[in-house]
Formats: C-alpha cells, structure tokens, sequence
C-alpha cells in the first residue's frame, strides 16, 4: 500500500498528491509513469510521474477529475492509502546536451512539462516555456515554471491572463524573433501537440511529443497503446512516451483515442492517459 503524504487543489478540478513510494522516487527521472489502482475494484490508470523527491521517497503525481477513477481518487486524503502504485515507466526524457530549449505544455499537460524543464534547467541549458490554458481560473504551477524557465509566457484563449494567442502563435513569434531552439518540447492535447510539430517542421527545429495513447497494462503486452511513428507501429508505454514530433502520425491517433468516448460518457468513465486533457 502507498501512503499519500500531500493533497493540494491546483485549480477546482486538478489535484496535486504526493505518493510515499520510496523504490519508484529512487529511480525515476522526467518523462517517465506509473500505473495505480485505488483499490481491488479499480481499473489501472497511468499517470505521468509530475516530480519526485528521492531523499523523501515521494511521487507527485498531478490528476484532473474527468472519471469514475479520479473521483475516487480525489476523495482520498493526507494518510490514505492507494493499493497498487507500479513504475517508473516508460523511457526518461532524451535532454542531454540540449543547450537552448523551448517547452510548450497545454492545460494539464502543464504538469508533465514541468519535470522536463526542470531538469532541463538542472542540466545547465537555457529553457523557454510556453503554457497555454483555456482562462486564468484554471492555470497552475505558475511559480514553478518561473523557478525553472529563463522565460515564462502564459497564453490564455480568451484573454483573462497573460497573453491571448495559442501557444502555437507565441512559438512561432519567437522563432521569428531570432531563438535558436535546438529542442521543442511539446506536451499537452494532441490537436497541439499536432499544430506544434507542424510550426516547428517548417523551421527544421526538432521537436519531441508526450503521446497519451489509450493504455491498460503499461509493459507491451495488451498493445492498446500502439501509434504509427515514420509509418511504423510502435508502442507508448515501452517505445515512448516521447516521439519525434514530426512523424507521429496524429490524425490516426485522435481517432483512436476516441474510439471508446461514446462508452466512456455512457458510463462516466475515462479510461485512457490523464496526462494531458
């Protein structure tokens, strides 16, 4: 059983928890999941490994309500206890010897670029974030970004905070404005990871994404989470999560996440990645 040690609302449907889950927070690194189950009833739900802290032995992990799952898990408190917290999973972040970085997250997606500019920032490199969110009442870990980014810009869709563009637009105002990004990385919905890739594309600036396949066992074996990357079938959870940006093939991903959206509303269920609504 997992201990939660922290429980912070980040805005009125996103919470913050920390996991006492010493083995996972030693060997952890940006860009990695885990897999939990609540309970012996519940379903498996990857989660995105948003911090971790190894001297603590803590897992932080970010959620926003959207199912049956995080409703349950949301009513769990400081002591409570999760059954099944499995990882890290997935592969780490490729960061190493990026000097010039720009980190774009949409919305909830924000919590899985947070770790990456981290430790882009730890590596010494000069990191540019960009965070996009619907309205003001719904942004979060502002005043982590600005501990790790040289630059913060804030885009809001309709104008209640920091600038109204979509992120896509102040990438590409920068670009234009002489930064020499040797890597994007863009985590966040997938129409923006899409429209991200596509602007970076045409500028010839690599750019990795966070893809959010549907996924049940987390280890290669169910297949569910399979994305065509260059025209191959490769697998989110063993060969991912990241990709180069410009070959995923995002259209054939979009309907195949959606392919379970009737069941899920029938049912108030959510069954694939909360990692970047």
């Amino acid at each position: 059983m997992y201990k939660i040690t922290r429980k912070e609302y980040l805005n009125p449907t996103v919470i913050l928890m920390d996991i006492h889950a010493p083995l996972i927070a030693r060997k952890a690194k940006a860009g990695q999941f885990v897999i939990l189950r609540v309970d012996e009833f519940g379903e498996r739900m990857p989660l995105t490994i948003a911090d971790f802290d190894k001297e603590r032995g803590t897992v932080t992990i970010i959620y926003q309500i959207v199912g049956n799952t995080t409703k349950l898990l949301s009513t769990l408190n400081i002591g409570d206890e999760i059954m099944d917290f499995a990882g890290p999973l997935g592969n780490a972040s490729e960061l190493d010897g990026v000097k010039h970085a720009c980190v774009v997250g949409g919305g909830v997606g924000c919590a899985i670029a947070y770790p990456v500019a981290k430790q882009l920032h730890k590596n010494g490199a000069k990191v540019d974030v960009i965070a996009g969110f619907r309205s003001k009442d719904i942004i979060i870990l502002e005043n982590e970004f600005k501990n790790v980014a040289d630059n913060l810009y804030i885009t809001t869709d309709d104008g209640s905070y920091g600038e109204k563009a979509l992120v896509t637009d102040r990438l590409r105002a920068l670009i234009e404005q002489g930064r020499s990004y040797d890597l994007v990385i863009a985590i966040g919905p997938l129409p923006m990871m899409k429209f991200v890739s596509l602007t970076t594309k045409a500028y010839g600036i690599k750019t990795t994404v966070s893809l959010n396949p549907i996924m049940i066992d987390g280890t290669g074996m169910c297949g569910g989470c399979r994305v065509s990357v260059g025209g191959e079938t490769k697998f989110a959870c063993v060969d991912g999560p990241e990709f180069d940006g410009h070959l995923v093939d995002f259209d054939e991903l979009m309907k195949r996440n959606a392919a379970y959206r009737g069941v899920e509303h029938e049912r108030g269920e959510n069954c694939r990645m909360y990692r970047s609504l």
